[in-house]
């Protein structure tokens, strides 16, 4: 049997081409999966015990059902009589509607309970996501994180609640249908159960494929994910290089990958079926021939034959359920595998336990001998640095490509803790405070200015909650915003675009600005600000810029003369390391 499966799985899994866009994610037993998950399922145990008693009756309603033919045939259709039809008649519609209750109630709760399950996992997934350490998620990708965050946890459900409740109901129905056919006749009873065993040896010996092919399939989805999210996200870069016929022929390479490992899961059911269908047939002759016979000695009525036939077709469609499950569960247990793997993802950076929350600082600035070094780089991007910023100075940053300048803001809001040193503010070593109230205190202008699809004022007040429309229409004014905010269509009022690309590179950076100014931190990190402006666009927003910086502890990263020329003093940086004046030629490489 071992070798039979062997040549099955060669011939049905087709063998990986080492195209891995997102690798598989480690194996964790069942137990380990209902463990993890559980806990989230847990508040509404109430509900879950009410829909599990809605299960039971279900059954019972059914089998009362299917009991009512037999009284058809045995009281009306055989004697002829067609007085007990009117009670039988009355007695099947009374069942029948409350059949239909039952089945609303069972699959109201059931989506009730699994709707707020899969909210509670998801919630907690997102917020586990966003709190890992930026480098984390860069290793990461984008479409693939969103695959787990949607068609992989409803996999969770599928495994812990919809799997667990097809369960019950399968025994159930097994219970309520084995008793009547065992109530019919007990010895033909025992006949028909003799092929049970064989439903299970079956499924048995195809779980393994299936779970190999539903992991294949999860982890292809995230990939075909992975590379749409990357190609609409950068679509002006593919149209201006001419590349869109390279990114369909990338995204169909995708698909083409997902298509195989959907067709190896169908080859696997595809035979997998028909095994059961015969095993099915075998156990409806063996009823069949030693039900006639019962029938011909008297010991069974034509209605008792006739609903046992019924009884055990509904006996063996659970059966089949019963012994299916474990495929079911283990193909959506690659799901779980998939979120579990992101979940065990820690950040690198993380509070201390006796950390001690910042109140609002003076912005003294200290970097004493830090130096920092990304995983897995050959060489530090910080080299022994140190430097003391006054509450209220102006630093500016400067250096080649590579110097260490984006590290030294990414140490300074504590995306990244240093590898020796320590980086202080007014004292407090940054590992040692929370890190909510350090980036209260330390505000970020990126080079690259992010901005949600949300309206203008949205985009400002994310600066700080609670902000009112007078504070943001005085940071836009300050920030030389709020001219062109008034000429758009519906001004403050008008939605920025996904990225904020309804707008054009200036305007985004002075809404940034303008979010700044709301946020009011008393130390501020200007990574690359004119960067990627045009003359006019960079004139326009210097005075914004001086606005911003004036009376905070600022450090500015630049190359731009013009930015440089208004801070208080240049550290120039090369190699992580404090150099002397560069050149002008070193600057701008």
């Amino acid at each position: 049997m071992t070798r039979f499966k062997a040549r099955l799985h060669r011939l049905l899994v087709p063998v990986s081409d080492g195209h891995e866009i997102v690798t598989a994610a480690p194996t964790v037993p069942l137990r380990e999966i209902w463990r993890r998950f559980w806990p989230y399922a847990r508040p509404f145990k109430k509900q879950i015990a009410f829909g599990l008693l809605l299960l039971l009756l279900v059954p019972a309603i059914e089998t009362a059902e299917i009991w009512m033919f037999k009284l058809v045939v045995d009281e009306v259709l055989v004697p002829r009589e067609l007085a007990p039809l009117v009670w039988i008649a009355l007695a099947y519609l009374a069942l029948t509607v409350v059949g239909g209750l039952l089945n609303f109630g069972d699959d109201y709760v059931a989506a009730w309970v699994g709707e707020r399950f899969l909210l509670s996992v998801r919630g907690h997934l997102f917020a586990h996501i966003q709190g890992l350490s930026l480098h984390t998620l860069d290793r990461r990708r984008l479409g693939d994180l969103v695959s787990r965050l949607t068609s992989d946890i409803h996999a969770i459900e599928s495994f812990l609640l919809t799997g667990m409740g097809n369960g019950i109901s399968a025994l159930a129905r097994i219970m309520f249908f084995g008793g009547a056919l065992f109530y019919l006749d007990w010895r033909l009873a025992l006949a028909s159960l003799v092929v049970a065993p064989l439903f299970f040896f079956a499924a048995r010996s195809f779980s393994r494929l299936i779970k190999e092919t539903a992991r294949e399939k999860r982890r292809r989805s995230g990939s075909l994910s992975a590379v749409a999210e990357e190609s609409l996200a950068n679509a002006a870069l593919v149209q201006s290089l001419n590349r869109q016929g390279a990114e369909v022929a990338r995204f169909q390479s995708e698909n083409q990958r997902i298509l195989e490992a959907e067709l190896a899961s169908t080859r696997i059911k595809g035979l997998f079926s028909p095994i059961v269908d015969l095993i099915d047939l075998l156990g409806a002759m063996i009823v069949l021939a030693l039900g006639t016979w019962a029938l011909t000695q008297g010991d069974l009525s034509l209605g008792g034959l006739l609903v046992f036939i019924a009884y055990l077709t509904q006996l063996y469609s659970p059966i089949r359920e019963l012994s299916s499950l474990s495929n079911t569960i283990f193909a959506a247990s690659a799901g779980a595998e998939r979120v579990i793997e992101l979940l065990d993802e820690q950040p690198t950076v993380v509070d201390k336990p006796n950390a001690r929350k910042l109140g609002r600082v003076a912005g003294l600035l200290d970097l004493d001998a830090v130096s920092f070094r990304y995983p897995g780089a050959d060489h530090g991007a910080l080299e022994g640095l140190t430097l003391r910023v006054e509450p209220g100075e102006i630093v500016a940053v400067a250096g080649p490509s590579g110097a260490g300048k984006s590290t030294l803001a990414r140490l300074l809001l504590r995306f990244d803790d240093p590898t020796a040193g320590a980086v202080r503010l007014d004292r407090h070593d940054l590992r040692d405070v929370t890190i909510e109230s350090l980036r209260e205190n330390v505000g970020l202008l990126m080079q690259e200015t992010l901005l949600p699809d949300v309206t203008v004022r949205d985009a400002i007040a994310q600066g700080r909650a609670g902000a009112g429309d007078d504070e943001i229409e005085a940071a836009a004014r300050a920030a030389g915003a709020h001219a062109f905010i008034e000429a758009l269509p519906a001004g403050y009022e008008t939605s920025v675009g996904q990225r904020g690309r309804r707008l054009s590179g200036g305007q985004r950076q002075r809404i940034a600005i303008a979010r700044a100014l709301v946020r009011d931190t008393p130390v501020l990190v200007l990574d690359e600000p004119t960067t990627g402006l045009d003359a006019d666009a960079r004139d326009a927003l210097l005075g914004p810029l001086r606005e911003l910086a004036q009376g905070r502890t600022t450090i500015v990263i630049s190359h731009d003369p013009e930015v440089l020329e208004w801070a208080d003093r240049i550290v120039f940086l090369r190699d992580g390391r404090e150099v002397p004046e560069l050149m002008p030629v070193e600057l701008a490489t």
